[in-house]
């Protein structure tokens, strides 16, 4: 994303839990890029970096909450700690980067969000049902924030990516639940053999990919809800049918609910 950044003329405050893992960037491109440490879940670091962010370039016109990571595991498999954490970096800290952002923007009437989530905010998978839950939370955050901030000239974007081939699956990158019930194996435990197996072959382009959400961005009218990679956009369209069929399904026990009229 830092890279195609770069390559569109822009400015970038390239941050990481590990300074060093930007530092290259910045030797490349010493006038347009500042790298800078910063642990979301570390709320003296988000002030600090927002700040650094606004004495070295002026202002942030774009904030990109890309930070997170997944956890595998069925629910009842779940370690309650593990779970904390992940919501901490996964939905508390871009909360917290957020708010840190907004005061400014407000001021100038202008400025875009845009918040990385997931195909697995919108539709669910066992054994990744954790992180369903915290990407739909970013779904959600994204979607009532553009309500609220909208009107005062700053945008929102909420970005749904399918597979794409990053390190996001890699050995080490991914969290694992510490137990394995057997129960769960043909679900669960089907769905985490198969995501840490597809490492290396998803079909997304993590540059096209960014290319995308610059586009966007830079859209007049750049949209709330962006899906990127095809087989994001076929697994949505099959959640949405699934829906439709069902409620309608159901519409007249929906319905029945209601008071009737005297």
């Amino acid at each position: 994303m830092a890279e195609q950044v770069l390559r569109a003329g822009y400015r970038v405050v390239a941050t990481a839990r590990r300074q060093a893992d930007v530092d290259d960037l910045a030797a490349q491109h010493p006038d347009r890029v500042l790298p800078l440490r910063l642990d979301i879940t570390d709320p003296t670091q988000i002030v600090a970096a927002v700040g650094a962010a606004e004495a070295r370039f002026g202002a942030i016109d774009v904030l990109v909450n890309n930070a997170g990571y997944i956890y595998l595991g069925a629910v009842e498999e779940g370690d309650e700690q593990d779970v904390r954490t992940l919501f901490e970096t996964n939905l508390f800290g871009p909360i917290s980067l957020i708010k840190a952002v907004l005061p400014a923007m407000r001021a100038r009437k202008s400025g875009h969000i845009v918040n990385i989530s997931s195909i697995g905010g919108l539709i669910t998978f066992p054994g990744s049902g954790y992180y369903n839950m915290v990407k739909s939370g970013v779904e959600a955050l994204s979607d009532v924030l553009a309500k609220e901030v909208g009107p005062l000239g700053i945008h929102v974007t909420v970005v749904a990516p399918g597979a794409f081939r990053t390190s996001f699956r890699a050995p080490g990158s991914l969290q694992l639940a510490p137990v394995e019930i057997e129960d769960y194996a043909e679900t669960a435990g089907a769905v985490r053999t198969r995501i840490q197996n597809g490492h290396g072959a998803q079909a997304g382009d993590p540059d096209r990919g960014a290319k995308a959400i610059i586009a966007a961005v830079e859209a007049n009218e750049p949209p709330v809800h962006l899906l990127i990679g095809g087989d994001a956009l076929d697994l949505f369209r099959e959640k949405l049918d699934a829906m439709k069929a069902e409620t309608d399904a159901w519409e007249t026990l929906t319905r029945s609910t209601d008071f009737t009229s005297a």
